[in-house]
């Protein structure tokens, strides 16, 4: 098996069988819990899952509270939330890379990746959005002792290491708890989104040498940095999921998930704006950026 699961919970009794039955052929599944209050760690631990709680305080800070903290069983460890899926296909392309280190052909060789991204199918009313929200690349599969994460929310990996991209996808059922929780959900995101675009503008200044990077991730995160930057960004972001990424070609439920995904841009703007009054004096800007901290 020789992989390590890594799961991040708050209240998650509904989606974390799920979760647990698909990954249900490793021996090491560890749960780190933001002190839930439904049957989550009950669940867990009737799965043989080895249980871990602590405050959130950013999701970057979670993850590398673990990295320091969580004993791994394995070298590898794939990490997966609870309303995901991993899939057989996924599990045999991530079980040969192990099997790689493990025999020692990858770690001799010294130029192999220590950390993979990972896309993902995200489900919408039943439909793989496919055009709306293509699978992208997220951090997923990597070593603990070679990666660490920066930002409270949608972590940038800063790794020690080479990277890589995995060919297979995990399944994403982002709206498993209906419209209203993602709302609920995506006001908390964005409040941590307004906060990181703040400090970007403030800290990255545009390298457009990254546009031309022959990773791509490190252009993707170079248009982000740039779209902090551009005026109607909802409108924008809209036309670019819609229209030139073909979400139209989704049905109705790509124009709703992009019309919903302008909204959330929408909610981000209103924010920095808030952040960035010019009658706001640094105590007032810190009362606020402060009171979203410990959101999960």
């Amino acid at each position: 098996m020789s992989i390590s699961i890594f799961i991040q919970t708050l209240n998650e009794e509904d989606n974390l069988p799920g979760l647990l039955e698909s990954v249900a052929w490793a021996d090491d599944i560890v749960v780190l819990d933001s002190l839930s209050t439904d049957r989550t760690r009950e669940i867990s631990e009737a799965a043989g899952a080895r249980w871990f709680e602590r405050r959130y305080d950013g999701r970057g800070n979670h993850q590398n509270w673990a990295m320091d903290n969580i004993e791994f069983k394995y070298r590898w460890v794939f990490y997966l939330d609870a309303d995901e899926r991993m899939t057989p296909e996924l599990r045999s392309e991530i079980e040969a890379i192990a099997a790689d280190w493990e025999s020692g052909k990858c770690s001799k060789e010294g130029n192999d990746p220590v950390a993979y991204y990972c896309g993902r199918k995200n489900i919408f009313r039943g439909k793989w959005l496919k055009h709306a929200m293509a699978p992208g690349n997220i951090m997923r599969f990597f070593q603990p002792s070679n990666i660490r994460f920066a930002r409270d929310a949608n972590p940038v990996p800063m790794v020690d290491g080479e990277i890589g991209y995995l060919k297979e996808h995990f399944i994403h059922y982002n709206f498993s708890k209906g419209i209203r929780e993602w709302i609920e959900r995506h006001n908390r995101y964005s409040s941590y989104e307004a906060i990181e675009t703040v400090k970007a503008l403030a800290e990255n200044p545009i390298r457009l040498g990254n546009l031309f990077s022959s990773d791509r991730n490190t252009r993707r995160l170079e248009l982000k940095n740039i779209s902090f930057r551009m005026p109607m960004r909802p409108m924008l972001k809209f036309v670019f999921m819609y229209v030139l990424s073909g979400g139209f070609l989704d049905g109705r439920a790509g124009w709703t998930y992009c019309r919903l995904q302008a909204m959330y841009e929408y909610m981000i703007v209103l924010k920095v704006r808030e952040l960035n009054r010019p009658d706001l004096t640094a105590a007032d800007r810190g009362v606020i950026s402060s009171e979203h901290k410990g959101l999960f």
